[in-house]
Parts: structure tokens; C-alpha cells; sequence
């Protein structure tokens, strides 16, 4: 499906015109949009359009890196939009000439019915062009982003109370999964950061100084979803450290209870198997009271290791 729209030099916005309007009447600039063309569609891109093979094959060819080039007369974007379930990326191709606006992309952008509602209601928008048509587009893609990396970075924040607090029904699988989670955000983000950059030093654009300001808010924002992702990841890693020097602590918790346990019992272990011994000839076991000595002995032993023990302070690791 193709979508049109376009300012006429009387400042009036034509909606759903033919292509070939664009031939006979006169417009300020245009804005076209490929929705999930069919290949006829998409054929017009270079019968109608005349834009280069290599921006086409680009457009045809997903999943490409976000990026942009320069051709005679206009500017190629390929920017990321994602998928709010999957974190997938989903391209979105944009042909930006001084006066007009092609975008191309294969799957529903939401973030272009926002800018083209915006379009519909703010009559201010028609006097400010296709370049400010190209900002709202960007703007619209990379605001998207906030709300995935802040949804990431609230879980994150939960799992790191719930590791403090509830032990026991932690699980390290969520930290990988939101590590892997942030791992496709910053396959996008940071290309997408790069691309302002180019956009905001090249020369090529001939961007006047209000129009630069609309990209480098775009950058500002593209620099601090790295920094959240970035740090996120490393709140990933934190976590992951902390969960192992946990369970390594509570394993040599848990030997060092079973080495005091162990340390009482020995020593018991160790008479009763003596004494257990079926030798005919061994000296105490004729003894009227034998037995009762050797319970006492080892009532004894038993005691004192207890109470040297507490007096260490090991048995506080049964309270633990």
C-alpha cells in the first residue's frame, strides 16, 4: 500500500493523491510511504522514483545495519524500529531529499501513524518541511526505545531485591535473559547513535543551525539510551558476581557446618569402633563398669568439643 501526502504552494496538505500528481501539480515537499508494498509497488522506487539500485537493493535486502548514504539529490537512511514483544529489529528505510520524504519498510510502523496523525492535526508542520518531517520520523523511532530499556531496567531492579531478600527462589536464567534482552538493544542503539553522529558532522546535509538542534536532540537521547544499556549490562554482571560469592559463601557454610559436625563425631566414631572390636582378649572389656566409662569418655569428649566450638563462635553458623 502507498501512502501520500503532500503540502501544496498554497500551504494546503493533499492526502492520498496518485503518484502522478506529484508531476502535475505543485508541492513544497511530499512525503510518501511504502506500507508493506507489493512488488509492483516497490518497483516504483526505481520506475517512478529513479532512486540508485544499490538504495533499493538496501530497501529489498533486510536486515540491514542502521546507516546512512549519500546519493546526488537526496539521503538514504536505514534506521531500527523494535518489536515490543520480541526486541527484534524491524527495518525502516527513509529517502529524504530537500523537498520530499520516501519511506519504505515491509512490517507496520507505528511510530509513522504517530508522526502522520501529527501531521493531520498541526498545520505548523506543513510550513516546516521535509527535513522536519525526517526529524519527527527519527524522533518518533528512537523514543520508541525508552520504554524497552526502562521495562528492562525495572526488572533488573527487582531481581536484585528478590536475590537480597528471597535467595531461595532466585534464578540466575531471568539475569540471562535480560542480558541477552539488552545485547539486541545495543545492536541497535549504538548504530543508530553512530548514524546521528554522521548526520550532525557531515557536510553533506547542509543542515541550518535550528534544523541541527532537532538531530542533536535526537543524539542526546541515542547517548543516553547507551548509557542506560550500558549500564545496565553492568548491573547484569554485578549481579551475576554477587549471586556466585553468594552461593560460594553459603557452600562453605555449609562445610564448615559439616566439618563441625563431623569433628564431634570422629572422635566418638573412633571408640565405639574400638571397642566394637570382637577380640577375645582385649583388656577393658571385662570391666564391671566399662560401659559406663565409655559412655561418659564420650559423653565428655562430646561436650567439650561442643563447648569449644561455641566459645570460637563457629556455631553461629547454625542460626544462618
Amino acid at each position: 500500500m502507498i501512502r501520500t501526502f503532500g503540502v501544496t504552494a498554497d500551504s494546503q496538505l493533499e492526502m492520498d493523491f496518485p503518484l502522478e500528481d506529484l508531476h502535475k501539480k505543485s508541492f513544497d515537499w511530499y512525503w510518501i510511504d511504502f506500507d508493506k508494498p507489493s512488488a509492483s509497488e516497490w518497483a516504483l522506487l526505481d520506475s517512478f522514483f529513479h532512486f540508485h539500485p544499490l538504495a533499493i537493493e538496501d530497501c529489498l535486502h533486510r536486515l540491514q545495519r542502521p546507516k546512512v548514504d549519500y546519493y546526488d539529490g537526496y539521503h538514504f537512511f536505514v534506521v531500527h524500529t523494535m518489536n515490543e514483544e520480541t526486541l527484534e529489529a524491524e527495518e525502516l528505510d527513509l529517502f529524504v531529499g530537500k523537498n520530499f520524504v520516501v519511506t519504505f519498510h515491509h512490517t507496520a510502523v507505528q511510530e509513522l501513524d504517530l508522526v502522520r496523525e501529527k501531521l493531520q492535526r498541526d498545520a505548523s508542520f506543513w510550513e516546516r518541511g521535509a527535513i522536519y518531517a525526517t526529524y519527527q520520523i527519527l524522533d518518533k523511532v528512537v523514543d520508541s526505545y525508552f520504554p524497552l530499556v526502562y521495562k528492562i531496567e525495572d526488572h533488573l531492579n527487582e531481581i536484585e531485591d528478590q536475590m537480597t531478600f528471597d535467595m531461595k527462589h532466585f534464578s540466575m536464567d531471568t539475569v540471562f535473559e535480560m542480558r541477552s534482552d539488552l545485547l539486541w538493544l545495543r545492536r541497535t542503539i549504538l548504530p543508530m547513535r553512530d548514524l546521528m553522529y554522521r548526520v550532525l558532522n557531515s557536510s553533506r546535509f547542509n543542515l541550518q543551525q535550528h534544523e541541527q538542534a532537532y538531530f542533536a536532540d535526537i543524539s542526546d537521547h541515542l547517548v543516553k539510551l547507551t548509557e542506560i544499556v550500558e549500564s545496565n549490562r553492568e548491573l547484569t554482571a554485578d549481579i551475576r558476581d554477587s549471586y556466585m560469592a553468594m552461593n560460594s559463601n553459603r557452600m562453605n557454610r555449609i562445610m564448615m557446618i559439616l566439618t563441625i559436625v563431623s569433628s564431634i563425631f570422629i572422635p566418638l566414631t573412633f571408640i565405639a569402633g574400638l571397642y566394637g572390636m570382637n577380640f577375645e582378649y582385649m583388656p577393658e572389656l571385662t570391666m564391671k563398669y566399662g560401659y559406663f566409662f565409655a559412655l561418659g569418655a564420650m559423653t565428655l569428649i562430646g561436650v567439650s568439643m561442643f563447648a569449644w566450638f561455641k566459645y570460637k563462635g563457629w556455631l553461629n553458623l547454625f542460626k544462618s
